[in-house]
């Protein structure tokens, strides 16, 4: 069975939301700091989400690339 842990603080999850839009990579972050990448970029999407900015894969693409 695998291991459960409890949830992280929500303040820690602020934190690593900050780092990555401070420039930090998601992937140097979850092996500095232990929780998974996916579960990084998933605050990230959240925060964005709560603040009215669209997803990170939108600000990405032109606005050609995201017609196709």
């Amino acid at each position: 069975m695998p291991r459960t842990r409890p949830p992280y603080p929500a303040e820690f999850g602020r934190q690593m939301v900050e780092l990555v839009r401070a420039g930090r990579d998601p992937t140097d972050l979850a092996r500095e700091f232990e929780p998974s990448v996916q579960a990084i970029r998933n605050w990230v999407a959240e925060a964005d989400q709560q603040e009215g900015q669209p997803p990170a894969a939108e600000a990405v693409l032109s606005a050609s690339e995201r017609e196709e």
